[in-house]
């Protein structure tokens, strides 16, 4: 089970990623927009660090 919570803490990783070319993408144009999508960046790198230390403790939970 925590293998596929690992692929999903990727995908988080992806989505910042595509947040953050976006707001590259949009600056000169919408500024306004683009920090909206920085925030964005912000949220899913930090569910990245949730998701990631939550799975470390259950994987810990279950060894012992």
């Amino acid at each position: 089970m925590s293998k596929y919570f690992k692929y999903f803490e990727y995908a988080y990783l992806i989505f910042a990623a595509l947040f953050l070319f976006e707001a590259y993408r949009i600056w000169s144009v919408e500024p306004s927009k683009a920090y909206v999508f920085l925030f964005f960046v912000v949220i899913a790198v930090g569910m990245y660090f949730f998701k990631r230390r939550f799975r470390k403790k259950y994987e810990q939970r279950n060894q012992k």
